[in-house]
C-alpha cells in the first residue's frame, strides 16, 4: 500500500475519513479507488488500535463516564436470519471520557450485554493508576462490570434517565429526535462517590462527536460497515484522531496533551506514520 499510494495521498484519505466523509465521496474527490481507500483505512486503523493499545497506559482519570453507542453491521438486528453470522446486526460501542481532560482511555466493540461490558470495564481498571469516580447509565452490566474489574477500590454512581412518550401532534416530525427527558434519578452503588458529579453528559456529548466524525454511526446512514473487522478498525482510527490529533475545542490542545500522554499536538500525517 505505502509504495503504490503516495503519502500526501495517504494522509488526504486518512483526513477525509477521520473528518466523517464516506468512501464513495473520497473516492469521488480524490480519484482513488474505493477499494485503496477501504484497504489503507483498515490498515491505518488497526494500527491506531495496536498505538491506542500502547499509549493508554498508567493513567490518571479521575472522574469518568461510560456509555454504549449503536450501530449496525451488514443489516439491521431485526433483518438478521438465525442462521446468518451472529457479528451480523446491532453492535454496540462501549466507550469511555475523563471529563477533566477528555480523554478517551479505552473503548470496546461487540453486544450490548454482559461479555461485552465486562471486558471493556476490565480493560479501562487495567490502564488506570489511581481510584476513579465512574458515571453510567441504567445499564445493569455495568454494575457487575465494574465490581469484577475494580472491587471496592472505586467510587461509583448511576444515573438513570426516564424518557416521556412523543404521542402530540409532530410525533411524526420528531421521530428521529431526542425524547423528552421526565425525570433523573441518581444511586449511589460503590464507594463515596459525589453524586453532584454522577452525570452522562460529557459521555453523550462525545457520542455527537463519534457520530460525526464517523460515516458509518451516522443516523440514517448508507455508508453502514459490512464486516466486523472494518468497524472495529473505523472506530479505532476515530479514536486515535480524537485523542492525538483533533483541538478539543474548550482545552485548546488534544485530550492527549490535556492527560498528558503527548508533549505535542499530532498531525495527521504523524498519526499516519504511527499507525503504518
Amino acid at each position: 500500500m505505502a509504495n503504490v499510494l503516495p503519502k500526501d495521498k495517504q494522509i488526504a484519505v486518512i483526513a477525509a475519513l477521520a473528518e466523517g466523509s464516506s468512501i464513495r465521496s473520497i473516492e469521488r474527490i480524490t480519484g482513488i479507488s474505493r477499494n485503496t481507500i477501504m484497504r489503507l483505512g483498515f490498515r491505518i486503523g488497526q494500527g491506531c488500535a495496536q498505538l491506542l493499545d500502547a499509549k493508554m497506559r498508567n493513567l490518571s482519570c479521575h472522574y469518568l463516564q461510560f456509555d454504549e453507542l449503536w450501530g449496525f453491521i451488514g443489516k439491521k438486528e431485526k433483518h438478521r436470519m438465525p442462521t446468518e453470522d451472529p457479528t451480523l446486526g446491532d453492535v454496540w460501542t462501549f466507550c469511555a471520557i475523563d471529563s477533566e481532560t477528555k480523554l478517551v482511555p479505552a473503548f470496546r466493540v461487540g453486544k450490548r450485554n454482559h461479555f461485552t461490558a465486562n471486558a471493556f470495564v476490565s480493560d479501562i481498571a487495567s490502564r488506570l493508576k489511581n481510584r476513579p469516580q465512574i458515571s453510567t447509565d441504567g445499564l445493569n452490566a455495568y454494575v457487575e462490570a465494574v465490581e469484577n474489574a475494580f472491587g471496592m477500590d472505586v467510587d461509583y454512581g448511576m444515573i438513570i434517565k426516564n424518557y416521556g412518550n412523543d404521542t402530540g401532534h409532530h410525533h411524526q416530525e420528531r421521530r428521529y429526535s431526542a425524547p423528552e427527558i421526565v425525570f433523573s434519578e441518581k444511586r449511589h452503588v460503590v464507594g463515596r462517590p459525589d453524586m453532584d458529579l454522577v452525570s452522562t453528559s460529557h459521555i453523550e456529548r462525545l457520542n455527537g462527536t463519534t457520530r460525526l466524525h464517523m460515516r458509518r454511526l451516522s443516523r440514517l446512514t448508507y455508508a453502514f460497515s459490512k464486516k466486523i473487522e472494518n468497524f472495529e478498525a473505523a472506530v479505532a482510527l476515530h479514536f486515535a484522531y480524537y485523542n492525538l490529533v483533533r483541538t478539543h475545542g474548550n482545552l485548546k490542545m488534544t485530550p492527549a496533551m490535556a492527560a498528558g500522554v503527548e508533549r505535542s499536538f499530532w498531525t495527521v500525517g504523524d498519526l499516519v506514520e504511527a499507525a503504518s
